[in-house]
């Protein structure tokens, strides 16, 4: 656009017929040749079209050197050619400028007797008499701060603040979402409609988008969203025998009779959380009339991680109702029997549920962390801590970044531990479980441990590779030894995005102490001079 415009003002000079009077210099001109044409001028015009115009370098300079100028009067021009430095015309009116340029040229005794008063003007602008002041200013905020100390600003250095935390964002959780519910699968970044639907991913995004609706401002979309998730539930839930079917394909055809007691637990927990998380009443009422056809089924279950996630579900229910004597009670029932799974195959080198180390292992600490401490029982208490630990332990790298016990032979007393494929779920269930350990000691190791595994989907990780998508939102679907898995599927994508969710809450958590804290200092702890 600029060489179009040049171009025209070279075919409007030969049009007027003062092509002859008239140079064009297609290049930059640098400060020094720039003072040189201002030093052979002897009028400067400055037509600019744009009344807000707050700045002129060239204007500036002008006056510097002692030029009569012409010029419209935008806001710099009224402020630096006031009290005679120079003359303004109206915007667009080049008879106006013309008849000012020509009596400028006409009175020589003006036109000097301007240019001095330019010149005098623009003296306090050198960088002599800029510096100058900047010292004077310097000296009056020394002497002022003697007489009245003021707080000592302390800004926070990396090792200090809290590490960032990149905004959460739905965009990709979006994309997967149909009027179904979410899809499991993707193609790199395109949904995979191939696989259909599961129960575990709509519970996991039911907590997602709840979670979030303090930090997104569009609040129907939550809703809708929130909604989408809570009847594919209901739906996946079989009145017959009341238990969860898992897998739907595109079709909406259910897959199964029965799903796995692991997507019963996770559906309890997803409910649980709605229980406690909607603003909602309508979706609370929903959330909680499933929650409550769904505990029955868990008494019969063997599977310690359905335990845990019913468990997380529950005491998030309790959060809402905690007079609740029948849900009270099943919490009691289902902590023991994870507790005594524990107690049954733990040893002091293997703090442990099983003989291998498998999945979703954080959330197993996690459950009898919250578990021994609403049922105030210090032994179950300090078995999650203490398997928490043991974890925390085998998953960090000797470099300190985070190492989930990779899927690819998982990790069985006695032998190897498997690097890969490391999944994003395990980060998150780390996360949790370190949030709530904190949440019962105050520890800051639980805090620091909780940012490195959310570092992990950052990039620090074995292959310095990020899996954590910034345009989408989305999230790789694991590590593999040769990168990340491109694929940004739901399970992965949710988990990030509760991950991110997790810490920035915790972040806010800080900030609103810290500033607290700050508030009640006393002034004489702060101050200087």
């Amino acid at each position: 656009q600029g060489e179009a415009y040049r171009l025209s003002l070279q075919r409007r000079a030969l049009e007027l017929g003062v092509g002859e009077h008239v140079l064009f210099h297609n290049r930059f001109v640098d400060l020094k040749e720039l003072c040189e044409f201002l030093g052979a001028a002897d009028v400067y015009v400055t037509p600019y079209l744009n009344r807000e115009q707050i700045v002129s370098g060239t204007l500036a300079y002008a006056l510097g050197s002692g030029k009569a100028t012409v010029s419209t009067p935008y806001w710099y021009a009224e402020e630096m050619l006031a009290e005679g430095r120079g003359r303004l015309v109206p915007f667009q009116d080049a008879g106006a400028l013309a008849e000012q340029v020509n009596d400028l040229f006409s009175q020589e005794a003006e036109r000097h007797a301007m240019r001095k008063r330019a010149y005098t003007f623009c003296r306090s602008m050198i960088w002599k008499e800029v510096a100058r002041r900047y010292l004077e200013v310097f000296e009056e905020v020394k002497q002022e701060r003697k007489s009245s100390p003021r707080p000592v600003f302390r800004a926070k250095t990396m090792g200090a603040a809290p590490r960032e935390v990149p905004q959460p964002r739905l965009d990709h959780i979006i994309r997967l979402t149909d009027d179904v519910g979410i899809i499991q699968h993707a193609k790199y970044i395109v949904p995979d409609r191939y696989h259909g639907y599961c129960t575990d991913d709509n519970a996991r995004a039911l907590i997602s988008v709840l979670m979030a609706q303090d930090m997104i401002t569009d609040t129907s979309a939550i809703t809708n969203l929130a909604c989408t998730y809570i009847s594919f539930l209901h739906h996946a839930f079989n009145e017959d025998n009341g238990r969860f079917r898992n897998f739907m394909g595109y079709d909406r055809r259910w897959l199964e009779a029965v799903g796995s007691e692991d997507s019963h637990g996770r559906a309890v927990w997803g409910l649980g959380e709605a229980v406690a998380l909607a603003e909602s009443d309508d979706i609370r009422a929903a959330a909680q009339s499933l929650f409550e056809k769904a505990l029955p089924a868990l008494a019969d279950f063997s599977h310690p991680r359905t335990w845990a996630f019913a468990l997380a579900g529950i005491h998030a229910y309790l959060r809402r109702f905690s007079g609740d004597s029948k849900v009270r009670r099943l919490r009691d029932e289902l902590a023991h029997k994870l507790f005594q799974k524990y107690q049954e195959n733990a040893l002091e080198d293997w703090p442990w549920i099983e003989d291998t180390v498998t999945y979703a292992n954080g959330k197993i600490s996690q459950a009898l962390i919250m578990s021994g401490r609403w049922l105030h029982h210090d032994e179950m208490l300090r078995a999650g801590l203490r398997s928490l630990e043991w974890l925390m332990a085998i998953q960090t790298d000797a470099k300190g970044h985070f190492v989930p016990v990779g899927n690819n032979g998982w990790y069985p007393r006695g032998g190897a531990k498997a690097r890969f494929d490391q999944q994003p779920i395990e980060a998150l269930d780390m996360i949790e479980a370190c949030l709530e350990a904190h949440r019962v000691t105050n520890d800051p190791q639980y805090l620091s441990y909780a940012q490195r595994c959310l570092e992990w989907f950052l990039g620090r990780n074995d292959l310095n590779a990020p899996l954590y998508d910034h345009k989408t939102g989305g999230c790789c679907d694991g590590l593999h030894a040769d990168g990340p898995n491109r694929n940004q599927g739901a399970e992965s994508t949710l988990v990030c995005f509760l991950s991110l969710l997790n810490l920035a809450q915790l972040r806010s958590d800080q900030t609103s102490v810290e500033n607290e804290a700050e508030s009640e200092t006393p002034p004489e702890a702060i101050v200087s001079g």
